[in-house]
């Protein structure tokens, strides 16, 4: 048995081929899936899929563990009310939000999107350290702390479900992690172990002992904000953890039977199946009369080998339809050679969230020509590293390329900042290169940059410069810079707090371009486009 996932390592954690359930004991049968990033049309091969796997392994509950939204066209068109058809379709029994899901959060309107795809859905939704109550858009889908009998489309930090004559106890943790790297806005994250311990107490307090935890943190994602293996060791009495958030395929589900001080307690079970639906985890767990995990078995089932379900595949065409035309259409601009958008993890030598590349200029540039045509004095635009998603090919644009590349709809922000800030802020961009961050800043032209990677992070911005009167200038601690950025960065995600602060001072305004509508007025303007490296940001380290 192997685990496949990137950048983590397996440790002490071992994969268990345990043998098939005892048929005197309870078993609990589950299938799950995460992380769909708005692939609705690999829905039609994945219901198929779930078909199958019901007739071969029998009843079972179906989870979700969140990220259903962000990632291409088709949410980008219908923000997730193409998905909610097809999850009702499958008869989800719960779902938890990913961070993604608060991707369209807007500092005026809220999260209407997720609203509504909240309130379409036929199954509950759960987050025992997501409070929604400040937020109104979600007031009345509000429900308790734990219910017997749900509501379909409302807010629980847990649920009872009986399964097989047992009540089985189900709640939902989601990652700290949005508040850096999405739009949470006005929902709170708690922490996760506190929510979890108060969860599993609620339930044993009910006489509960089968007890499932439906995460979006991540395998052995960043232990700062926490992930599945340190929920594991670290609090007693969950039996099963299904979760996302990592795209980690455990073809096997991981038992955990040792404390974070490797003394052994009672097993807890992990699942996860990967990303983008192209997997359908099973796991059946075998329970003895005291709650406690005996044994567990399970795998993932590609939904790329089964054909698509008919019903599906009828209900996709219209949506496929309506973004294939919008994906289809050019915008008036053509590009002389291929602009990449290197990754680390694609073995590429350089990254785009980590070195300037031309297509984060191009993109950059973009965004200080519109934002100076609201403030002529804006000094330099700034482009989020992370939030530069696909490469474009050589040749006649299309729009679908377009939102390809910058997929989340973000919108461009003025902000007032002191030149210290603008400092801050380049040295939290910096920190962790030469490897790869979402934080990293591409800058748009006029900007200079240099740095020594091999200084401490914090201490390693030799020079900052920009042009104002036609004239590349240091920047000065004391004065006041305009310069423009997306939504997303100005309120602080990535870790970007120097903005986060000047946001929440009052100092930003959100002027309304969307990010890929000015990348496309800024290349129609143009018509033949051929950005280059031009040295905006240097490392002397590494020359």
């Amino acid at each position: 048995m192997r685990i496949h996932r990137e950048g983590m390592a397996l440790g002490t954690v071992l994969l268990l081929a345990v043998p098939p359930a005892f048929a005197d004991h309870y078993t609990l049968t589950l299938f799950h899936t995460n992380d769909l990033h708005g692939r609705s049309d690999h829905y039609p091969q994945l219901i198929t899929t779930l078909a199958e796997a019901r007739e071969q392994f029998g009843d079972g509950l179906l989870l979700d563990a969140g990220d259903v939204f962000s990632g291409t066209l088709y949410f980008n068109e219908f923000q997730g009310s193409d998905a909610i058809e097809f999850m009702n379709l499958m008869g989800y029994d719960a779902f938890v939000p990913g961070n993604h899901e608060f991707d369209l959060g807007d500092p005026e309107t809220g999260h209407q999107a997720l609203a509504e795809f909240f309130a379409a859905a036929d199954f509950p939704i759960l987050g025992a350290n997501l409070d929604f109550s400040t937020s109104p858009e979600f007031a009345t889908l509000l429900g308790e702390s734990i219910s017997a009998e749900p509501k379909a489309g409302h807010l629980y930090d847990g649920i009872v479900v009986e399964h097989g004559g047992e009540r089985v106890g189900i709640f939902g943790l989601s990652t700290q992690a949005s508040e850096t790297i999405s739009s949470p806005g006005n929902v709170t994250i708690g922490d996760y172990r506190e929510a979890a311990e108060a969860m599993v107490a609620e339930f044993e307090a009910q006489g509960i002992n089968k007890i499932v935890a439906l995460t979006h943190l991540g395998f052995e994602s960043d232990p700062g904000v926490g992930n599945d293996m340190l929920l594991a060791q670290h609090v007693d009495g969950i039996d099963v953890i299904i979760g996302g958030h990592s795209h980690t395929r455990l073809e096997s589900p991981v038992m955990v039977a040792e404390n974070d001080l490797g003394e052994s307690k009672a097993p807890t079970v992990i699942g996860q199946a990967n990303e983008y639906g192209k997997y359908l985890g099973v796991m059946q767990v075998t329970f003895d009369d005291e709650g406690v995990v005996t044994d567990a078995s399970g795998e993932l089932l590609a939904s790329e080998e089964r054909e698509p379900d008919a019903k599906a595949a009828e209900m996709l065409a219209p949506y496929t339809a309506q973004i294939e035309e919008v994906r289809d259409t050019r915008i008036g601009a053509h590009l002389a050679a291929t602009l990449p958008n290197p990754r680390h993890g694609k073995g590429d030598a350089q990254s785009v969230r980590a070195d300037e590349t031309a297509l984060g200029n191009l993109i950059a540039d973009g965004q200080l020509e519109a934002a100076r045509r609201v403030e002529p004095q804006t000094v330099l635009a700034i482009q989020n590293g992370g939030g530069i998603r696909e490469p474009i090919a050589a040749g006649d644009v299309s729009v679908g390329e377009l939102i390809a590349v910058q997929p989340f709809g973000n919108r461009l922000t003025l902000m007032n900042v002191t030149g210290a800030e603008l400092l801050e802020t380049f040295e939290i961009a910096l920190a962790s290169a030469p490897e790869e961050s979402g934080a990293f800043l591409q800058v748009s032209r006029g900007t200079e940059v240099v740095y020594d990677s091999r200084e401490p992070a914090g201490e390693r911005v030799i020079s900052l410069k920009v042009t104002q009167n036609d004239e590349l200038q240091e920047v000065i601690p004391e004065r006041s810079y305009i310069i423009a950025t997306n939504n997303f960065t100005a309120a602080g995600g990535d870790s970007h707090t120097a903005l986060e602060a000047a946001f929440d001072d009052d100092r930003s305004t959100i002027v309304g371009n969307t990010d890929w509508e000015m990348l496309r007025d800024y290349m129609v303007a143009r018509q033949e486009v051929a950005p280059t490296v031009e040295g905006r940001i240097v490392d002397i380290a590494r020359q």
